[in-house]
């Protein structure tokens, strides 16, 4: 069975709500009559009813089972402008600022209403930077208790040579932090083990991976991804991991025999942990692209709720497989 047919099951059974605020969006729209249809969570659009009505009809699609929250006239602005101010007093916000950003930003809103369980979790970003999405989900949401690190990673379900390297790895940080800190890198590998759990159902095995393994070269880009190692021994954590190893040494058993053949994790990876940005979003669009594998995400972790976001190029198919996949999260 593969990963997305699961989660969609696993979806429909918990049944949680999930706020679409980019309702000005025909993707949003045309994705939402589909969530519905399919049964993966209960959609809440926030945009302008009679738009998107013209839309659906111009589709030929129906938004019976999809809750519209006017936009121009939000139904609980004064009560959410009030509990944003109070969430951002230190700042000097006022009440008159915080009905303002609530207006203007569809994100905000959804994200409080998300806040005030008015919604279980939100997914947005096909119509907004991520730096956009994730500043709402900071102010308004912030982390979970005892969590610095807001991160991400993507679900990588492979097409090819599954025998080889499993049906799913993660990915991270593929989207958030540009330059992580050996602190930050080890957050990401707790993090992404707790994902892979809860949204993957398996027991995570983590690589934090460099251009070196084990000593074979130096440079305080190495040094960095080691000491996240060593925090994490620490930490004490509790799942298997292996800091500073190259790539193929991590997925590649006959490499990870030559290279590191004490290393229960090594040749076995399934959770990848790259040194920065750049090489994460390479990586994945690499594999995506190259290999055929389907990419799910990025799912983003360290929040006290559930908000994911999308590439403004997604599509409606990336919307409902984000949507049920975040449904799983809230579940959790």
């Amino acid at each position: 069975m593969s990963f997305l047919v699961k989660i969609r099951e696993k979806a429909r059974e918990v049944q949680k709500s999930v706020v679409l605020p980019e309702g000005t969006d025909e993707r949003v729209i045309t994705a939402a009559a589909k969530i519905v249809e399919l049964g993966v969570a209960r959609p809440i659009v926030l945009g302008h009813r009679e738009d998107m009505e013209r839309i659906a009809n111009d589709l030929g699609i129906s938004l019976r089972g999809v809750e519209v929250i006017e936009a121009k006239n939000p139904p609980k602005l004064e009560t959410y402008a009030a509990k944003l101010a109070e969430l951002r007093a230190k700042k000097g916000m006022t009440i008159e600022q915080a009905r303002e950003i609530l207006l203007n930003d569809p994100n905000f809103y959804g994200a409080m209403m998300v806040k005030m369980k008015d919604a279980d979790a939100m997914v947005s970003g096909s119509d907004s930077p991520t730096a956009d999405v994730l500043r709402a989900g900071l102010q308004i949401i912030g982390t979970r208790p005892g969590i610095k690190t807001v991160s991400s990673v993507f679900v990588m379900e492979l097409t090819e040579r599954q025998d080889t390297y499993g049906d799913v790895l993660l990915f991270g940080d593929c989207s958030v932090i540009p330059v992580p800190t050996a602190e930050q890198l080890a957050d990401i590998a707790e993090a992404s083990v707790v994902t892979a759990h809860n949204v993957v159902g398996m027991e995570g095995k983590v690589a934090l991976m460099t251009f070196s393994t084990k000593g074979s070269a130096h440079h305080p880009d190495i040094d960095v991804v080691i000491e996240a190692g060593k925090i994490l021994e620490e930490r004490n954590v509790k799942f298997h991991y292996i800091a500073e190893v190259q790539a193929d040494a991590a997925i590649v058993k006959s490499v990870a025999m030559k290279k590191c053949p004490e290393s229960k994790v090594a040749g076995n990876a399934n959770i990848l942990i790259f040194p920065n940005l750049a090489a994460g979003n390479i990586g994945y669009k690499l594999v995506q692209r190259l290999a055929g594998a389907n990419a799910y995400g990025p799912l983003i972790q360290g929040l006290a709720a559930p908000i994911n976001d999308l590439s403004r190029g997604c599509s409606v198919d990336d919307i409902v497989n984000l949507v049920a996949i975040t449904a799983v999260q809230a579940a959790e």
